[in-house]
């Protein structure tokens, strides 16, 4: 992983009053109050060598100065603060991108691949089966670039999001630190507040009652403000505190999501892709069959097409040619026909004969009737 938070690591939790201190004194001997249950349960969470720290620090402690009063455990709060600044500069620097959108497209491109039926019949067929395949592979090819595309979009991303998941277990070992840190701070506040508050504190206000003097009542005063101040200082080291336990767990959170998608980009690298190009390449063995299949029925179906054609005529040939050699030169319909058309025609003849003779025979009479008449004319005209 990269180096993004390496300055903000440390081998162990550090404590620092920042703050001249005063003169060391031999401390009294504290009078110390019973723990609280949860002094003992955050007391649990370190360890001897961490405890020791803190007993140690606690001798350092002087809530009379102001100045160290006031940065106490500042330091921490402000690494915890760079830390989370840091952090946001990180994921703000991050370019994801549309993640999800691009595996479903990935899905997408990969759906939207279909091997189309070539046309139908057996002309179709020769013409273009070869072009069919070819046809395939180029389909294929246009597609691969897409996929390939957004296989190495989704691997550039899987890349940032593995470093994005080792650098949030640094996040989380950082907080888990200044969590540790902050416990001795609050640790090692409350066991000086309570000695103060047992000691210190006590004496002043015995002091003050038993003098009775205004600045001696002031003194008492005065400590248990700063007993107070200092409480509050404790207070607001306790809600950082807080604020770090809940860091801890978004941490593990955010690393869980990063973590589920780069499996899940991982295994549409590894899973999905190799598939679809073994889909592929079985897609074309397939089509290779299917039309090697086709031309040998669109063959055996036109030979048997042949066959029936070729039966049928040899069908009608055979029958008529028996019909024709079984049948006579004149069929009996036509010499049938013949003689009665004959015979109709003899008929018609001799009455057309008889009637010829008939009105030859009525002009006959005619004519010798006109003659008469003619010879009587030219009698008369003689005569006169």
């Amino acid at each position: 992983m990269g180096d993004e938070f390496k300055e903000f690591e440390n081998s162990a939790p550090t404590l620092s009053f920042d703050a001249p201190v005063a003169e060391a004194v031999a401390p009294a001997p504290a009078a110390t109050a019973p723990q609280t249950p949860e002094a003992a349960a955050a007391e649990a969470q370190l360890t001897e060598e961490e405890m020791k720290q803190v007993d140690a620090f606690v001798q350092q402690i002087d809530i009379t100065n102001s100045q160290g009063i006031m940065n106490y455990g500042a330091g921490t709060q402000k690494k915890m603060a760079d830390f989370s600044e840091k952090a946001i500069d990180n994921v703000r620097t991050k370019d994801m991108g549309q993640v999800g959108d691009m595996i479903t497209g990935l899905v997408t491109e990969l759906k939207n691949f279909e091997v189309e039926e070539d046309e139908k019949g057996l002309k179709a067929l020769f013409k273009k089966s070869a072009n069919k395949v070819t046809a395939l592979k180029a389909r294929y090819t246009s597609v691969e670039k897409n996929v390939e595309a957004i296989s190495n979009e989704l691997e550039r991303h899987q890349m940032t999001l593995m470093k994005d998941v080792a650098t949030l277990d640094n996040m989380y070992k950082l907080n888990l630190n200044y969590y540790k840190e902050l416990s001795m701070y609050i640790i090692a506040g409350k066991k000086k507040l309570e000695q103060v508050r047992a000691n210190e504190l006590v004496a002043a206000q015995k002091k003050a009652e038993q003098s009775g003097l205004p600045e001696d009542a002031q003194a008492a005063k005065d400590m248990a403000a700063l007993c107070d101040r200092f409480e509050k200082k404790i207070y607001d080291l306790e809600l950082t505190r807080t604020i770090a336990m809940q860091t801890g767990p978004q941490i593990r959170m955010v690393q869980s999501a990063d973590t589920a998608m780069a499996e899940k980009i991982q295994s549409t690298i590894v899973n999905t892709i190799p598939l679809w190009k073994n889909q592929m390449v079985i897609a074309i063995g397939i089509e290779h069959s299917a039309q090697a299949a086709k031309a040998e029925r669109e063959v055996n179906d036109m030979t048997n097409a042949l066959l029936k054609k070729n039966a049928d005529m040899l069908k009608v040939a055979t029958v008529e040619a028996a019909k024709e050699s079984e049948r006579g030169i004149v069929d009996m319909e036509t010499l049938k026909h013949t003689n009665e058309t004959l015979i109709t025609t003899l008929d018609e003849v001799m009455r057309i004969q008889t009637e010829g003779k008939e009105k030859r025979k009525n002009a006959e009479a005619e004519l010798a009737q006109i003659e008469g008449q003619l010879r009587e004319k030219l009698l008369q005209a003689a005569k006169n």
